[in-house]
């Protein structure tokens, strides 16, 4: 198999990687965190790059492009842990409202593609505790007008978005994926409540509570949960390109400062002690990057061997993520923990991507329940 990126994925890696070298410095993050966890600015920039439209059809003012390419923008945004909501936007709710005939969808699509509207996906509830199917929010037909009753929880930049994709149930128990329906809710709607507030990297999310609020359908009971699925597990092989890019950074800035930091009058990485610890975190570090590409090679899989694989790469990211970023926090000792120094804000990062979708334990029964007929020997 080839795992060569062709000329335009390279061009597209470079072009994202200087921006991000350039214009998405620490300092400038450091600023963006303090005013909220999103900027206007940087949104507009990404747009004028062209990012924004990556999803979407030509025909709609976007780029057309696939989930390598996504792969390779991911991978560059992680390096520099920028906050802005592309992969919530550009991928997630892109992918949705491709998969839709809703009038209102090319208009949103183009609006995306131009950096003018944010639309994003508010599926998270409660108790839902990860579990896609378990929908308490209610959709009714009221005189032929949908309207939506419930609480999303966690919603990415939701303060900052123009509008909500919504699954909700219009039948069947409060488990039951064959109920639930796809809608699009405007944030300025009547019945619509939404309370921002950071989270614990430095962005932005917030709470939505509708109560009766008007609302379009997407996609009706029936296909509507296996898009949704479909788009999740594009944000997962997002967050898995993503997570492979901050470690990568937060490695090399490890790499640098063992071998500048000096202990009884050489660097410590001469320790061979030290070697050995940074040499197991580059080994989780390229098995992250083979799961990572393992993940976007199979989003358009049918959608059993799709989730199953997606199930493992997250597993496998998880597990990453948790041990390079506690092994280069703890090579780096105290100051890799101050608010000051860039360590602290990718492991920050790296601790909310392996909850996000699903944490590790989550993933390890998706895996499990996948895998009961040959007993964990992959086929």
């Amino acid at each position: 198999m080839d795992f060569d990126f062709n000329d335009d994925q390279e061009m597209l890696r470079d072009t994202v990687r200087k921006w991000v070298d350039k214009a998405y410095t620490f300092e400038r993050r450091r600023g963006i965190v303090k005013e909220g966890g999103y900027s206007p600015a940087a949104w507009k920039e990404l747009g004028e790059l062209g990012l924004l439209g990556l999803y979407v059809s030509e025909a709609n003012g976007g780029m057309g492009f696939g989930p390598v390419d996504a792969m390779v923008v991911m991978e560059e945004l992680g390096r520099g842990i920028v906050m802005e909501p592309f992969a919530a936007v550009s991928l997630v709710a892109t992918s949705l409202l491709n998969a839709t005939r809703a009038p209102s969808a090319a208009l949103w699509l183009q609006g995306i593609a131009e950096g003018r509207e944010r639309v994003v996906l508010a599926h998270q509830e409660r108790t839902a505790r990860y579990r896609l199917a378990h929908v308490e929010t209610t959709a009714k037909n009221v005189g032929g007008t949908w309207q939506l009753t419930g609480t999303k929880t966690m919603v990415p930049a939701g303060a900052h978005a123009g509008a909500f994709i919504v699954p909700a149930r219009v039948s069947g128990a409060v488990d039951a994926p064959e109920g639930i329906a796809l809608f699009l809710v405007s944030k300025g709607e009547k019945g619509v409540t939404v309370k921002g507030y950071p989270t614990q990297d430095g962005a932005s999310a917030a709470d939505v509570t509708l109560n009766a609020a008007d609302a379009i359908e997407m996609l009706t009971a029936g296909t509507a949960f296996d898009a949704l699925e479909h788009a999740i597990d594009i944000g997962i092989a997002a967050l898995c390109a993503e997570a492979v890019g901050a470690m990568d950074k937060l490695v090399a800035v490890t790499v640098e400062y063992m071998n500048t930091r000096k202990q009884f009058g050489v660097a410590i990485g001469t320790f061979q002690a030290l070697r050995h610890r940074i040499a197991d975190v580059k080994m989780q570090l390229e098995l992250a990057r083979s799961m990572s590409y393992f993940a976007s090679l199979k989003l358009n899989e049918p959608p059993a061997a799709r989730r199953r694989a997606i199930a493992q790469a997250k597993y496998q990211l998880g597990q990453s993520m948790r041990f390079v970023g506690q092994q280069c926090i703890q090579l780096h000792g105290g100051i890799g923990v101050t608010d000051e120094y860039v360590a602290g804000h990718y492991f920050k990062r790296l601790t909310v991507m392996e909850m996000t979708y699903g944490d590790s334990l989550h993933q390890l029964g998706e895996v499990s329940a996948r895998m009961q007929s040959t007993a964990g020997v992959f086929a």
